[in-house]
């Protein structure tokens, strides 16, 4: 029987597996910038709360490109359960604060991804990695420009409002 999966599958087991666990971080990221899409709303913050609700999209867009990929290597692609996602936020800093980790985050699980690839010789899975370590290079990027907005403008007085009004600026000269 386990020869008749090998034939089956392009993808060994660890790999299907670290790659699972990567469809559910890319959901959980999806679902963390959509609650913070919200809670810009709720605050007035237009162009911020436009910003994480396209950055939810981009995650779900990789989470579908991870899942795919999975499935169409023979593998099983695991639809991911997704907890424990905050409504309410401390700070409009903090949440951009909270974006440049997660992105970190997701940028230290695709280099042990790759790391993984090459132990174990998937050297086609390692090519299909390097697409998001690249875009991971412009999520952090963007996440700190954003970040010395608020080191520049501050968000006394109506610096929130400057902040959101700029990001519009940041985001699209990141791309």
């Amino acid at each position: 029987m386990k020869d008749l999966l090998k034939l089956k599958s392009s993808l060994s087991e660890n790999i299907e597996t670290i790659l699972n666990a990567q469809i559910k971080v890319e959901a959980h990221s999806s679902a963390l910038y959509l609650a913070m899409s919200a809670w810009c709303d709720d605050q007035g913050l237009d162009n911020a709360s436009k910003f994480f609700a396209k950055q939810s999209d981009e995650e779900r867009t990789h989470m579908l490109k991870l899942f795919n990929y999975v499935s169409n290597r023979g593998g099983r692609a695991i639809s991911p359960e997704i907890t424990n996602i905050p409504v309410d936020f401390e700070s409009f800093r903090g949440i951009f604060e909270q974006t440049l980790e997660q992105e970190m985050f997701v940028t230290e699980q695709f280099n042990n991804i790759a790391d993984q690839c090459a132990k174990s010789k998937d050297y086609v899975t390692f090519n299909f990695v390097q697409w998001f370590l690249e875009e991971q290079v412009e999520e952090e990027y963007v996440a700190r420009r954003i970040l010395e907005l608020f080191d520049v403008i501050g968000e006394e007085g109506t610096g929130r409002w400057e902040i959101d009004r700029h990001l519009v600026k940041v985001v699209f000269d990141g791309e």
